[in-house]
């Protein structure tokens, strides 16, 4: 078997493991709320210093600007500029505006950028060579992202399951209706079969992974398992908190 659908498999798993309300991550002595994400991901984000600061961003230079502005009309404007025109941009510019969404409060938003910049990403590894030099880091970029930014965005996301379940269903449509088309490009390297069937291979495995992901939360012992843990995480405390 090949390592590529390993791979995708990995990131799928690892995904799933933040769904289930962090188990692994201890809760915080005074059960701060978690009001931004300060993590860096190099070359293409890096957190300020202090809440007050800007990040530095250099993602789509045509965006980043925006993307760094602790304003939220200026992140809900990069928002609606990605969401207008769409084609080429990266999963790392939509994990960056995932980010940036949480952090000036407009945090359903953040929870629908994350799942699509990480189906995106997923289309991606299926279609593209990720290994080939033209590449470059966005293999590890994104699974640092996803490791980094995956709790605060799921923590607040699994404060209410069923709108968790409608975004992540959203995410996925809005997925399937704007490909990733960049890849289609023949400068792109590609992975061995046609560009085209391997899309549609990967919109299946990620259809599978989300009826799979929503048979797990239709069945009620395990939502309650998931509150319970999110009780003992004190995972609520920290991200189910108002504006």
């Amino acid at each position: 078997m090949s390592a590529r659908p390993t791979l995708v498999r990995t990131m799928q798993a690892l995904v799933a493991l933040l769904v289930l309300a962090l188990t692994a991550r201890p809760a915080l002595a005074d059960d701060a709320r978690v009001k931004r994400i300060a993590i860096h991901v190099e070359p293409y984000y890096a957190a300020a210093t202090d809440a007050d600061g800007s990040p530095r961003v250099a993602v789509y230079s045509n965006l980043d600007r925006l993307l760094a502005s602790n304003n939220a009309q200026d992140i809900a404007r990069a928002r609606d500029l990605i969401a207008e025109d769409n084609d080429s941009i990266t999963p790392m510019t939509m994990m960056v505006l995932a980010i940036r969404l949480y952090d000036v409060g407009l945090r359903d938003d953040a929870v629908f950028w994350f799942h699509a910049a990480r189906n995106r990403f997923v289309t991606a590894m299926r279609v593209a060579d990720m290994k080939a030099r033209e590449m470059g880091d966005a293999e590890k970029a994104m699974k640092s992202f996803v490791y980094l930014a995956g709790p605060a965005i799921n923590g607040y996301a699994f404060c209410d399951i069923e709108k968790q379940k409608t975004i992540a269903k959203d995410a996925l449509k809005w997925t399937i209706e704007h490909p990733y088309t960049a890849l289609l490009k023949p400068e792109v390297p590609a992975l061995p079969g046609d560009r085209r069937d391997n899309f549609r291979k990967a919109f299946n495995e990620l259809m599978d992974g989300l009826a799979k992901e929503e048979a797990y939360l239709d069945a009620m012992p395990n939502v309650e398992s998931i509150k319970v843990q999110r009780r003992e995480n004190g995972a609520d405390v920290k991200y189910c908190w108002r504006n």
